[in-house]
């Protein structure tokens, strides 16, 4: 299995680096591997092979693998949804990067229990909804901006870093990168107020979603199957 692990991880990074240099070389991009589908022994192969950033859509997993891993310095990111009743459990954890900030209401609260945890700091991403579907959580693309700086200016225990979308659930190439294009149309104006951060593109569509602008990618089953 560490043989497979590595050649699956080798020719992510391989993709990577191409589509990284179409837009340019001074494009770094960040592999996030989301470990959803594998074992806590496969999380540990790929660190032996090199990866250091791991993402979890749970905060129960993340908190179950963070624990068994304790021993090596990985970097935790939540990158799914975050329920309200999770928030004590995830403050914590102290994540590297919550993914996953889709309203104002959950900012607020995250941002308060902070504050009751000795102002404790966490960076996170604002969610933007730019597919419009309905299956998907975040903010319409629409009103991004202006929530954004509502965020920052009002939630001073969270770090907004940027912005983080998924694309649409569709085998239309051009429907994607129009939603990629949209996010990374905020994230342009978005760079003015500090974010530096666009985390767009999973184990489907992380080539287009880096030739589109994105700077931080969720890979997952292109890694770990």
């Amino acid at each position: 299995m560490r043989d497979h692990l590595r050649e699956n991880l080798d020719r992510v990074i391989h993709n990577i680096e191409q589509a990284r240099l179409s837009v340019s070389g001074h494009h770094i991009v960040k592999l996030v591997a989301v470990g959803k589908y594998t074992e806590i022994e496969n999380i540990q192969s790929l660190y032996e092979l090199g990866q250091r950033a791991f993402g979890e859509n749970q905060v129960q997993q993340l908190e179950s693998r963070a624990n068994q891993l304790i021993e090596l310095p990985i970097e935790w990111h939540m990158i799914g949804t975050l329920q309200k009743n999770k928030i004590n459990k995830l403050i914590k954890l102290n994540p590297f990067l919550i993914h996953s900030i889709d309203s104002i209401d959950l900012a607020l609260a995250l941002d308060s229990r902070l504050q009751n945890s000795d102002n404790q700091k966490l960076d996170a991403l604002m969610q933007i909804n730019s597919s419009g579907e309905i299956t998907k959580s975040g903010i319409e693309a629409e009103k991004a901006i202006e929530l954004y700086h509502e965020m920052q200016e009002r939630c001073t225990n969270i770090d907004f870093q940027g912005v983080m979308s998924i694309g649409a659930n569709s085998d239309d190439r051009s429907e994607v990168q129009r939603n990629f294009e949209t996010t990374y149309a905020v994230f342009e104006k978005l760079k003015k107020s500090g974010a530096n951060i666009c985390s767009m593109g999973m184990s489907g569509d992380y080539e287009l979603a880096i030739k589109c602008g994105s700077n931080l990618v969720r890979v997952g089953s292109k890694i770990f199957r």
